[in-house]
């Protein structure tokens, strides 16, 4: 486990789960040791004992793809807390979600807040979570690029949901993604500067690169 980030009331913490190497993230408030878990790849005897220093009050799932929900059945049965998915992808969750989440609404957890960000493209239910200058991105922003997509209409959707509602967040804001390191949001601002100065091939879709696609 890495601790990615810490001050004097939040502490996140990051575990790199197999066999994708999915990112799982712990949230931890200081003040009162109330946490959330972002997503819930695989592993789940290690991510519980990951939580056991804190009290988990949600699990929050960033998109509904299988390598983000391998263990979430379990760890829901063990905590016994909500879980919580944007409704368009709240059909592919193992069980049905307790919580439906949408744009701008809002987490709490002891003196913490979550605000969600609807950030569709590589799903049509794609969440970001922010606290702070830390935005959680699941599968929607990587380092040097968005999430895969799948058609040319989702890679402009992924880049309308980059632009509009992360790329207008403080240049100091920190990007901790869903595989793989963190990123920061003035990097990908300035290399998308680039790609989107240059002509693209209409077909273009799948694993993008801002500096090389």
């Amino acid at each position: 486990m890495a601790l990615v980030a810490k001050d004097d009331d939040i502490q996140i913490d990051q575990l790199a789960l197999r066999p994708f190497d999915t990112n799982t993230y712990i949230i931890t408030c200081r003040r009162t040791g109330d946490s959330v878990l972002i997503d819930a790849p695989a592993e789940a005897a290690e991510i519980l004992r990951r939580l056991k220093a804190t009290n988990p009050r949600y699990i929050l799932i960033t998109h509904s793809h299988m390598d983000h929900l391998g263990a979430l059945l379990e760890l829901k049965s063990n905590l016994g807390v909500p879980v919580g998915v944007h409704p368009l992808d709240a059909k592919n969750l193992p069980s049905p979600p307790d919580i439906l989440l949408g744009d701008a609404d809002t987490v709490s957890f002891g003196n913490m807040k979550l605000r969600v960000l609807h950030t569709p493209g590589h799903t049509p239910g794609s969440l970001c979570f922010l606290t702070g200058k830390y935005l959680l991105s699941g599968d929607t922003i990587f380092p040097g690029g968005p999430g895969k997509t799948w058609s040319p209409a989702d890679l402009r959707q992924i880049i309308e949901s980059i632009t509009s509602k992360i790329f207008i967040l403080p240049e100091g804001t920190q990007i901790y993604p869903g595989h793989g390191s963190s990123t920061t949001l003035k990097k990908e601002r300035a290399e998308f500067a680039i790609f989107s100065s240059r002509p693209h091939d209409p077909k273009l879709c799948g694993d993008v690169l801002w500096l090389s696609s």
